[in-house]
């Protein structure tokens, strides 16, 4: 199938719909037997959508799993209650105390959080890099290293990973490569044409698309799929169906949203290259942003979130230009709908071998669905609001 057709084709199966259009949602956490061997069944087959008990899946869930797989040209995947619980769940399937992972530099803020709090607690030896080390990581895999976690590009300084090199020097080394795939989409990289093991998504952004609802996933090969499930399982990982029918309903918008979410970005990014109270802007498309090459090499497109760091500023400044905003609301998260903004001053702190020395604080923008003209002039208002307080 094409692309468009798969997508709104996948997780459309009459095991799972009954006819339906839109997989039901299933509430149900126990199931029972007619016969012993049914039950069986259902146990030796139950990471392969089989029917046994609430916790390890239902119709509606296993119908997300089956379109993430095909969108990602995965064996299996399974399905979280948020992005960082797909993280968390992935990393600790495959470590043990004694174990070293490397991290980039530049992750997630609670990916770098679970490393210190959790994973060191249990023993487990954590080393950040520079994620534009590329083939260099090779020189950091320690005999105990047991996982290389890229993000790609990074979720506040969006530098872009060389993420074939790195693969092929883990491979190398027997080391498995897990990659936070939550910009990238399934639609803009895939994971697995580019050496990844795991493909992790904090689906709660673009696949569900309208900020109403919590998922992750992990998505991978055969030879680790068992492992995955069974591990999660025993820490109790669920995704409730609630949430995986409007995550199924996202998927079928997926693209079509990126489109504009894309085009929206890219004139309010190109806008921002003209204002003078900006050092630079990091959207990937950009030449400015860090491993731009790397980027037009190896995805098929971008969507809403990029970042800029201002020449110069501070918080009453900042704080000024925020607070009056009319359609850039402040907000965690991303993905939506809608547009978000935040500031960052302390980048430095997450930071542990990276230098960060611009001056001005960054500024990262979740640019929506909403028209760009409209936008620009929220922005242009809230320049005016930072130069006179500045």
């Amino acid at each position: 199938m094409k692309e468009d057709t798969k997508i709104a084709s996948i997780g459309r199966d009459k095991r799972y719909t009954h006819g339906a259009i839109n997989t039901p949602v299933y509430h149900a956490s126990t199931l029972t037997f007619d016969t012993v061997r049914d039950m069986k069944n259902a146990t030796a087959n139950r990471h392969k959508g089989t029917l046994s008990y609430g916790r390890r899946g239902n119709p509606t869930t296993y119908a997300l799993s089956d379109a993430m797989c095909a969108l990602e040209g995965a064996d299996g995947c399974f399905l979280y209650p948020s992005g960082l619980a797909a993280i968390s769940g992935a990393i600790l399937s495959f470590v043990k105390t004694g174990d070293h992972i490397l991290i980039a530099d530049g992750v997630y803020e609670p990916t770098r959080s679970f490393a210190h709090k959790i994973l060191k607690k249990m023993g487990v030896q954590v080393t950040f890099y520079d994620p534009l080390i590329g083939a260099n990581i090779k020189n950091l895999i320690q005999e105990n290293t047991r996982i290389i976690f890229v993000e790609s590009p990074c979720s506040v300084t969006m530098e872009i990973q060389d993420i074939p090199a790195i693969a092929v020097s883990a491979h190398e080394r027997g080391v498995l490569v897990m990659m936070d795939n939550t910009w990238g989409t399934p639609l803009h990289f895939k994971p697995f044409d580019h050496g990844v093991d795991f493909s992790i998504h904090a689906g709660t952004k673009y696949i569900v698309g309208h900020s109403d609802a919590m998922m992750g996933s992990v998505s991978t090969r055969k030879e680790y799929y068992n492992e995955l499930c069974d591990m999660s399982y025993q820490m109790g990982y669920a995704m409730a169906p609630d949430d995986a029918y409007l995550a199924l309903r996202g998927i079928r918008t997926l693209k079509v949203r990126l489109k504009q979410h894309e085009k929206n970005a890219l004139k309010i990014a190109q806008w921002l290259e003209t204002r003078p109270e900006v050092d630079h802007v990091r959207h990937p498309a950009l030449k400015t942003c860090p491993g731009h090459e790397i980027w037009k090499r190896d995805f098929t497109g971008s969507n809403g979130l990029f970042s800029f760091v201002l020449k110069e500023g501070h918080e009453t400044a900042t704080t000024a230009m925020m607070e009056g905003m009319s359609h850039f609301k402040m907000g965690f998260s991303w993905g939506g709908y809608e547009s978000l903004i935040l500031t960052y001053y302390g980048i430095k702190n997450y930071r542990t071998t990276t230098e960060w020395n611009y001056k001005g604080p960054l500024i990262r923008l979740h640019v929506g669905l909403e028209d760009p003209e409209d936008l620009i002039a929220d922005l242009d208002r809230a320049f005016q609001r930072f130069n006179d307080n500045l």
